[in-house]
């Protein structure tokens, strides 16, 4: 039998075994659901066996899923790292990437994709630079940083290349038992009578501000907080009302320690990228830590979804 088997249909199965369904394995691929399916059948097809169990939760993968994987296990580490070396030698591998950030919850997850571009680029000199900022884009061309986490971006802005990184639910945070609680969703209004939690940031940053209580005329009483776990003490004691991203609060909520509710009929989706320089868009490892953080906060965040 000649045999079909391809490196897309091993990195294939592992994105499934690491996503655990059908439609997170797509995102990490950049294929379509229906292109992924496809794909796994022409291999059952091919070998006349299942690869898994589509009906489990996660994928549970039967003896011919199970043998190719361990293939993937052998053969992609080694031809990632060849692939690495290569780009080194040609290339260099020497650098600095510091990153700067809007958001206070980025800390969240840029941790540990940090640590897990440690582990593949040792040589390049990781950090963050010290302190949020308003601007982090500027400070590209200051030489500043290397790279900007935003939750906006300027598409007339010259001498920088975008890298969309993936969108997310911002749910307004309420305390237990709140009479809001009742509604099927938030609108602007009702957030007019009670007070804001929010970061000490300018209001061009807060979703919730920019782009749902400013258009509506809305200006409720504010107070603001550095720190999470601060803010959702005030909602927790009835202070008043938070909007956060929902995987930034999930353990909190699954605690029973506050309550969420959904803005809007649609609900309000924030979106984070990142941006380089056009120059250090070029640069290998820049690549690899864009992908690094697409994959560590689809597989580790909760509803998040990839761009």
């Amino acid at each position: 039998m000649q045999s079909l088997l391809e490196l897309r249909h091993l990195k294939t199965l592992q994105a499934l075994r690491q996503a655990g369904n059908l439609s997170r394995a797509a995102q990490l691929l950049n294929l379509t659901q229906s292109a992924l399916s496809h794909q796994l059948k022409a291999l059952e097809e091919h070998y006349g066996a299942p690869l898994f169990e589509r009906k489990s939760s996660p994928v549970s993968f039967g003896p011919v899923g199970q043998r190719l994987l361990r293939l993937a296990d052998l053969v992609l580490p080694q031809l990632d790292e060849a692939e690495r070396d290569v780009r080194r030698l040609v290339e260099g591998s020497a650098g600095q990437l510091r990153i700067a950030v809007e958001c206070h919850t980025c800390f969240d997850w840029l941790m540990p994709a940090m640590d897990a571009f440690r582990a593949r680029w040792p040589e390049v000199e990781l950090d963050i630079v010290s302190g949020f900022h308003a601007d982090p884009v500027g400070l590209l061309h200051q030489d500043r940083a290397e790279l900007a986490i935003v939750s906006e971006v300027d598409e007339d802005e010259t001498g920088v290349a975008v890298h969309p990184l993936f969108s997310f639910e911002i749910v307004a945070l309420l305390q237990k038992g709140h009479a809001l609680l009742a509604k099927p969703w938030l609108e602007a209004a009702d957030f007019a009578d009670h007070t804001l939690i929010t970061y000490p940031v300018p209001d061009e940053m807060l979703d919730l501000v920019r782009r749902v209580l400013q258009p509506a005329g809305i200006t409720p009483p504010r107070r603001t907080s550095e720190l999470t776990v601060a803010m959702l003490q005030l909602v927790a004691s009835g202070r008043g009302l938070a909007a956060l991203p929902l995987w930034a609060v999930e353990g909190y909520l699954a605690r029973g320690y506050v309550a969420r509710q959904r803005i809007g009929e649609a609900g309000l989706t924030g979106r984070l990228y990142a941006v380089s320089s056009s120059e250090g868009a070029g640069k290998p490892f820049m690549a690899d830590f864009v992908r690094i953080m697409r994959e560590t906060s689809l597989l580790n965040l909760p509803g998040v979804s990839l761009l």
